[in-house]
C-alpha cells in the first residue's frame, strides 16, 4: 500500500461513524479507530495487542468468536448481532460485520470487524440513541444491563423466597432545565444525581440509567417497607440543591415502584410496571412516590399518615412514659425501673412502640422523641426523690440516631442539670449492633457519658455480635440477658447454659448482670441461684404509669 493510500485509509477511517476493530489470526487486536473508543470508552492503548475475548461479553458471544472464521472463510463475512463490554461497566448491544483482511504474500491475513449501533425504534430521538451506548454519560449501567441485573435479583430473591422492589426515578420538568440553561449544564446535573442516587445504595444494589432523565434501581427486599424507605431516602437525596458551575438548581423527583411477585414476575412486565407508577407520581407537583399496587400504596399512606401524626404527637405532648421495675434478687426490692415509651393517640389510643417507633426511626423522629423521653424520665425519678421515696436508677432505651448525634453527650449534661437528678441515677441501653457501627466515636462518646457519671448498659445482649473484645473497649457498666434465653431456661439445658456464662462473664469483669423477661418464681430462682444481681419482668409487674410505679417503690416483694 503507498503512502498515500495509507493516508487516505487513516482519514476514512478516523472520521466514519462506525467503530472499527483489526485483528489478527491470533484475535490479537491490532488497531482501532476513534469511533470505537467513543462507543466503547477504550482508548487504543488500552485493547491493542489484547486478546479480542477482553471486549465481548457472555459465553454467546465468546462462542461467536471462535467459530464465526468457518462462516468467513466460507462466505467471506459474517454478520449478526454481539455485545461488546462497555470500560465503564455494561454492557453494549452492537450491529457487527466481520471480514477478511488479505495479508502480503506468504502474510497469514487480518480479520475487519465493523460494529454499528443497535437501534430497535428509528423513531427514538438522539438522547435514547446516547442511552443505548451504555450511557456514557453517567457512568452507570444502561437499560440492557439494567433487565440483566433484575433477572438475577429475581432468580436470587425466588430461590430464597424474598421479594424485590424495582424503582424508577425521573427528575420532575427536567425539560425545563435544558431548555433555560443549556443541554450541556442539564448533563452535568444528570451525572451529579447519578452519584447521589449512588450514595443511597449499597455497593452490591443495581444503579442504572435507564434513559434521559430517567433511572432504574432494583433491590431485594428483607422488610415490607424496604420500598418505602428507599424512595424517602432518594426524594431527600435528590432535593438537596445541587452546585453546577457555581449555580445553585434544586430540583425534585418522582418514582414508580413495582414488586416481585406481587405485581408479576415478568421483568419487562416489572420495569413497565413502575414507569407506569412513575407517570402517576408525576402528576400535580411530583415530589413523591407511586406504588403501582394499589394495596401497598394504601400502606405507604399510611405510613405518611403515621409520620404526620407522630409529628403532630410531638407537638401536643401526647408521649407518656411507663416504667417497669427492676428487682433485686436477694433483697427482692425494687433498684431501678426501665422508662419505656408509649403513644396515647387521642384518635387511635395507646399505640404499641413496636408500630411507631420504627417509622420515627426512618424518619429522624426518634431524635426529638426520644431527647424528650430522656428529659421525661429524669424530671419523674428526681421529683420521686424529692418526695422522700428510695433513690434508684432509671434507665432508657438510646436510638442510633440519638448516639450519632455529636452533642448528644452535652444534651445528656444539660438534661441533667435542668433536672437536678444526679447523673448516677440515669443508665443509658444501648444495643449490640449499635455498638459496631462508627466503633471510634461511639467509644469516645460513650466515654464522654460515663465521665458524667451515667451507668452503660448493653440491651438483649447474646443475640447480637456479642463479641468479647467490645466489652473490653467500651466503658459499659452492665449487661441484659435478652428475654429469649431466659424463657427457655427451664426447658433448655444450652439456654441455661448461655444464661449462665453471661452471669460469669459479667462478674468476671465486674459488671451488673441484669435479667429481663423473667415471667414465674421458677426463672427468678434460676437467676438468683445463679448469681444475677438484678431481675426484670412480668413476675414482678409489667411496665406501668408513673403514678402506679410509685406506690410500688414503697412495696418489697416476697423474701426468701
Amino acid at each position: 500500500m503507498s503512502q498515500q493510500t495509507q493516508a487516505l485509509f487513516d482519514i476514512i477511517l478516523a472520521n466514519i461513524d462506525h467503530g472499527v476493530i483489526v485483528y489478527d489470526a491470533n484475535n490479537l487486536v491490532q488497531h482501532v479507530n476513534p469511533a470505537f473508543e467513543r462507543m466503547t470508552g477504550y482508548t487504543a492503548s488500552e485493547v491493542l495487542g489484547k486478546d479480542l475475548e477482553m471486549l465481548v461479553s457472555g459465553q454467546a458471544d465468546r462462542a461467536i468468536i471462535s467459530t464465526m472464521r468457518g462462516s468467513i472463510d466460507t462466505k467471506d463475512c459474517w454478520q449478526g448481532e454481539i455485545k461488546i463490554r462497555h470500560r465503564k461497566g455494561g454492557t453494549c448491544p452492537f450491529n457487527s460485520s466481520i471480514h477478511i483482511l488479505p495479508g502480503q504474500t506468504g502474510q497469514p491475513h487480518n480479520y475487519v470487524t465493523i460494529i454499528r449501533n443497535v437501534v430497535e425504534n428509528r423513531d427514538l430521538d438522539k438522547d435514547d440513541r446516547h442511552n443505548i451506548q451504555c450511557n456514557l454519560l453517567t457512568g452507570l449501567p444502561n437499560q440492557h444491563l439494567f433487565k440483566d441485573r433484575l433477572e438475577q435479583v429475581l432468580i436470587t430473591s425466588k430461590r430464597v423466597n424474598k421479594s424485590a422492589a424495582i424503582l424508577v426515578c425521573g427528575l420532575d420538568r427536567f425539560s425545563i432545565i435544558n431548555d433555560g440553561l443549556g443541554h450541556a449544564f442539564g448533563d452535568l446535573l444528570l451525572k451529579a444525581v447519578a452519584l447521589r442516587l449512588k450514595s443511597c445504595f449499597r455497593g452490591s444494589d443495581t444503579v442504572a440509567h435507564i434513559e434521559g432523565d430517567c433511572f432504574g434501581m432494583v433491590l431485594q427486599m428483607t422488610a415490607t417497607d424496604d420500598g418505602v424507605t428507599i424512595a424517602e431516602k432518594i426524594l431527600k437525596a435528590i432535593k438537596r440543591p445541587f452546585e453546577i458551575k457555581g449555580q445553585e438548581v434544586t430540583v425534585t423527583a418522582s418514582i414508580g415502584i413495582s414488586l416481585y411477585p406481587t405485581d408479576d414476575e415478568n421483568v419487562d412486565k416489572l420495569i413497565a410496571y413502575a414507569k407506569s407508577a412513575m407517570r402517576h407520581a408525576k402528576k400535580g407537583s411530583g415530589n413523591k412516590y407511586q406504588f403501582f399496587s394499589n394495596n401497598m400504596n394504601t400502606k405507604a399512606k399510611k405510613r405518611i399518615e403515621m409520620e404526620c401524626s407522630l409529628r403532630r404527637a410531638i407537638e401536643h405532648k401526647e408521649f407518656i412514659l411507663y416504667y417497669q421495675p427492676k428487682v433485686n434478687a436477694e433483697s427482692q426490692q425494687i433498684v431501678g425501673a426501665e422508662a419505656l415509651m408509649r403513644w396515647q393517640d387521642p384518635e387511635n389510643g395507646m399505640i404499641s412502640p413496636a408500630v411507631f417507633i420504627p417509622v420515627a426511626e426512618e424518619t429522624g423522629l426518634i431524635e426529638p422523641i426520644g431527647t424528650w423521653g430522656l428529659r421525661e424520665a429524669c424530671r419523674q425519678n428526681k421529683q420521686w426523690q424529692d418526695k422522700g421515696l428510695r433513690p434508684i436508677r432509671v434507665s432508657v432505651n438510646v436510638s442510633g440516631r440519638q448516639l450519632l448525634a455529636t452533642d448528644f453527650a452535652d444534651k445528656i449534661k444539660v438534661i441533667l442539670e435542668e433536672s437536678g437528678l444526679l447523673s448516677r441515677y440515669l443508665e443509658l441501653e444501648i444495643t449490640e449492633s449499635l455498638l459496631m457501627d462508627n466503633t471510634g466515636d461511639n467509644i469516645n462518646k460513650l466515654q464522654q457519658i460515663r465521665d458524667l457519671g451515667c451507668h452503660i448498659s448493653i440491651d438483649d445482649f447474646g443475640t447480637g455480635y456479642s463479641s468479647l473484645s467490645y466489652l473490653t473497649r467500651f466503658p459499659i457498666s452492665a449487661l441484659k440477658i435478652d428475654r429469649a434465653f431466659i424463657k427457655e431456661v427451664e426447658i433448655s439445658k444450652n439456654a441455661s447454659e448461655v444464661a449462665r456464662a453471661i452471669i460469669g462473664l459479667s462478674q468476671g469483669l465486674q459488671m451488673e448482670v441484669i435479667a429481663e423477661g423473667a415471667e414465674n418464681i421458677k426463672h427468678v430462682n434460676f437467676l438468683r441461684q445463679n448469681g444475677c444481681d438484678t431481675v426484670q419482668g412480668y413476675y414482678y409487674s409489667r411496665p406501668v404509669p408513673a403514678e402506679e410505679f410509685e406506690d410500688l417503690l414503697s412495696i418489697v416483694f416476697i423474701k426468701w
